[in-house]
């Protein structure tokens, strides 16, 4: 189930599993009586089959099943704290990687990239066609049921209340956006430049209560580092966060 994700950190950053050192990888399936979500409790990826009406099975996207497996990444990296601005930057980090591995599973280059997560386990009768988007953060559902897609795309926007941990999964959009900027500033295969610069922010970088204003900072110094001052890929880098209004 966690190949895709596996192969990617192995073949593309040199990651040894989730903990970089060959840990086993387990999951639950059928998780429940028509439990709609997914998560990583820390040991392993738990996977609902959904509701039957608006939630199709979780384990039929891949991009979330690699969105939990980098829970775990994190959790022996930076240890991002569940809560605010580090909790975004966690979760935006395992839709990065999620949609990194979907996209890699498919060869698809930037362009080609529908840069949706989750797509496919929402119901033929859900108003809408995924989970989140990183290309157009607050656009991915509207329905009667589940409600409105709140994320914002830039930081003026940013949710300030304490629902959803401080907006964990609100304000990833942010992050998921400055990501998608700098990716496709770059062009070809998201993985081979941003994602390396956001794989490296993500193991050498970052503290466990970083904000965004730090994450942009570190993912600029490491563009630097790996492809120069004021190359290219640093201006895509610094340009994506500027677009999103956190530097």
């Amino acid at each position: 189930m966690g190949r895709a994700t596996y192969d990617l950190f192995h073949e593309i950053f040199e990651r040894n599993s989730i903990d970089d050192r060959g840990l086993r990888l387990d999951a639950t399936v059928h998780y429940d009586v028509r439990y709609e979500n997914a998560f990583w409790d820390g040991d392993q990826m738990i996977y609902g089959d959904g509701d039957g009406r608006l939630f199709n099975r979780f384990t039929l996207a891949i991009d979330v099943i690699a969105h939990e497996l980098t829970h775990g990444i994190i959790q022996y990296e930076a240890g991002l704290i569940y809560h605010g601005e580090s909790g975004a930057l966690n979760e935006s980090f395992c839709d990065v990687f999620g949609s990194l591995v979907k996209q890699r599973s498919l060869n698809q280059t930037v362009d080609q990239a529908d840069w949706l997560i989750g797509e496919g386990i929402l119901s033929k009768d859900a108003q809408g066609v995924a989970f989140r988007s990183l290309k157009a953060p607050g656009t991915a559902y509207n329905d009667p049921v589940l409600g409105r897609d709140i994320q914002p795309a830039h930081y003026a926007k940013l949710y300030r209340g304490t629902a959803d941990d401080g907006g964990v999964h609100i304000n990833s959009g942010i992050p998921n956006h400055a990501f998608y900027l700098a990716a496709m500033a770059m062009g070809g295969y998201a993985w081979e430049k941003a994602g390396q610069i956001w794989y490296l922010a993500l193991t050498n970088g970052l503290r466990p209560r970083a904000n965004f204003r730090q994450a942009a900072k570190a993912t600029i110094s490491i563009a630097a580092q790996v492809y120069g001052h004021d190359s290219q890929e640093q201006q895509a880098v610094r340009s994506a966060w500027q677009q999103v209004g956190v530097v």
